[in-house]
């Protein structure tokens, strides 16, 4: 009969999911525990009752919510969106040095594989939140480094070399005539500058300083390397890395508390079926 009743809790228990069963042996109620149990009097109703407060919670899932182990609950999903996002973030920053301002599109098109894979995280304990300001995140990200790139680029890269200051040029933009600063550099190639701070029509041939790209992929920066003011957009792009990592571990936190909490739950629904 004893050989009987090991074999019915053994059967019971592997029906169970396998994060109900993981959830029994944390809270100390494995199968040896409940093979113990039903050795005694009564003992198969009482093992009957545990294991049916746990097939209960497993079964109370709400869409979205994250299956499989507990030690890896809420972790895969927000590290596979934050993965996605940085990826994307690097590939726009990286399409930057070939595209320019276009880069921002390239950004945008990653932005629908992060936003696929925010999709596929949990909705609960506070993850729908989370889930759309990591993605809000991402995109305040790719916008501002496609306009601070350049700057951040000449910062990190230039050289501060003395120029020339060369005829400007002039071009029609949206129904006015705009005049554009350009520098001579001492190989004696001619460059409109980057960030047309100043007005140079009236200083042609002066000599001045200015943050050249030895690579040549950007325009000079007329004035030294300090006065490149790009602290607004670093501020405003750190921010938004800093919401980028900060809100999936969050959301981790979140779903392994929500986990233990359920998990605590049901041992307190065991200790009651066994006494």
């Amino acid at each position: 009969m004893a050989s009987e009743d090991e074999r019915s809790v053994d059967d019971l228990f592997a029906e169970l999911p396998e994060d109900g069963r993981r959830t029994l042996e944390q809270v100390g109620m494995g199968l040896p525990e409940l093979r113990r149990i039903a050795a005694g009097q009564g003992g198969m109703r009482q093992v009957r009752g545990i294991l049916s407060e746990f097939t209960a919670t497993a079964d109370r899932r709400r869409r979205g919510d994250d299956e499989g182990p507990v030690q890896r609950a809420a972790v895969w999903p927000w590290l596979r969106l934050f993965l996605v996002a940085v990826a994307g973030a690097v590939v726009c920053a990286l399409f930057h040095l070939v595209l320019g301002g276009l880069a921002l599109l390239v950004g945008v098109a990653c932005g629908v594989g992060v936003i696929m894979a925010a999709l596929r995280t949990r909705e609960s304990g506070g993850g729908l939140v989370l889930r759309w300001v990591t993605v809000a995140a991402y995109f305040v990200l790719i916008v501002v480094a496609s306009y601070a790139s350049q700057e951040w680029y000449l910062r990190l890269r230039g050289a501060e070399q003395t120029v020339t200051i060369a005829e400007p040029s002039h071009e029609w933009s949206h129904g006015a005539r705009q005049t554009y600063c350009r520098v001579r550099l001492p190989d004696d190639s001619v460059h409109r500058v980057f960030s047309n701070r100043e007005n140079c029509a009236d200083r042609v041939g002066e000599r001045t300083t200015a943050v050249v790209d030895p690579s040549g992929r950007y325009g000079p920066f007329l004035g030294a390397r300090s006065e490149i003011d790009d602290t607004v957009e670093t501020a405003v792009a750190l921010g938004a890395l800093g919401v980028l990592v900060l809100a999936p571990a969050c959301a981790v936190a979140l779903g392994r508390s929500r986990t233990r909490r359920n998990g605590t739950s049901g041992a307190n629904g065991a200790s009651g079926a066994t006494e």
